[in-house]
């Protein structure tokens, strides 16, 4: 008799594991696949370092197909729009999938935004992640020193776009266009706002409220973190902290405020992350009293599950 209790036990723990197993394996399973889009100075990966780093691999072990598709690294809104919109397009043919999910990071939150407005047709639902929504201080800072004309312009410029082309060149993209001034007018307030008036989907009405949670058959959502300083040994965020000084006091990750974050159904605008926790850099080395970003992308991706995206 004992036995058989034991077995009986034995049998349900193993049913239970079981469950838990299936449960887990399609924790992140959407419907449509996921497009990761990197920000400024951004790449898909060099060499083991991903831009979204480990994100894509955590996704993918829940079950969902994933992609990380390389823009260029300094260019307009508009420009890297256009390039990722040849990117869903290849991933819908290659799929077979009518739709995609696409999460942007920084200004990868407004090129995502140009493809969902253009061509909502081929977009499920996009997600902001600290994406530059209404301007960064910080763009508005460097335009404001380095005016037109001006021989500082045209070193700070020259610098970045032969960044952008390094990064582009190590990540295997180097044919792509850079352009690090068209970049910075792009994240500027007053370049958002051009761009807001042309593609206003999912934006807030108010200076920090939500957006609409659907537009034209795509749902928006966003979240971001709010803090400069998260870990002592994460070489990134002294310059955070710098840059953080730019926003007056206002909520901010180092390079955008909570409030430019916004964009449809805001899930979260205080997380204690800076700009590179958001993605999980440096490599990993992120604020170890917070949920892991890991986690809030595996989170997301089990809600757009479960709203059948």
């Amino acid at each position: 008799m004992q036995v058989r209790r034991i077995a009986a036990l034995l049998l349900a723990a193993s049913a239970t594991f079981t469950a838990a197993q299936t449960q887990a394996a399609g924790y992140t399973q959407t419907r449509y696949p996921i497009v990761l889009v990197h920000g400024l100075f951004g790449f898909d990966n060099i060499g083991p370092v991903e831009y979204f780093y480990g994100i894509p691999s955590a996704l993918r072990s829940g079950g969902a197909t994933v992609y990380t598709p390389q823009v260029s690294a300094a260019n307009s809104t508009e420009v890297r729009g256009e390039q990722l919109l040849l990117e869903v397009k290849k991933i819908v043919a290659v799929t077979g999938k009518p739709k995609v999910n696409l999460i942007g990071h920084s200004h990868g939150g407004p090129t995502i935004r140009y493809v969902a407005s253009v061509r909502p047709d081929l977009v499920a639902s996009a997600t902001s992640v600290a994406g530059v929504n209404k301007g960064s201080a910080v763009a508005d800072i460097l335009l404001g020193i380095a005016p037109p004309g001006s021989l500082s312009r045209d070193v700070i410029t020259t610098i970045a776009t032969g960044l952008g082309k390094l990064l582009s060149l190590l990540s295997g993209s180097s044919t792509l266009p850079q352009n690090s001034l068209a970049a910075a007018q792009s994240l500027s307030t007053a370049g958002s706002a051009k761009f807001n008036a042309a593609h206003p989907a999912g934006l807030p009405t108010t200076a920090c409220g939500e957006g609409a949670y659907q537009v034209n058959g795509v749902a928006y959502f966003s979240w971001s973190g709010a803090s400069n300083y998260t870990n002592v040994l994460d070489i990134l965020d002294p310059a955070l902290a710098v840059t953080g000084l730019a926003f007056g006091g206002a909520k901010n990750d180092g390079l955008v405020s909570s409030c430019s974050s916004h964009l449809g159904k805001v899930i979260r605008d205080d997380y204690a992350m800076n700009h590179a926790d958001e993605i999980n850099q440096s490599v990993g080395i992120v604020n170890l009293f917070e949920v892991n970003p890991v986690s809030v992308f595996r989170q997301h991706a089990n809600r757009l599950q479960g709203m059948g995206l």
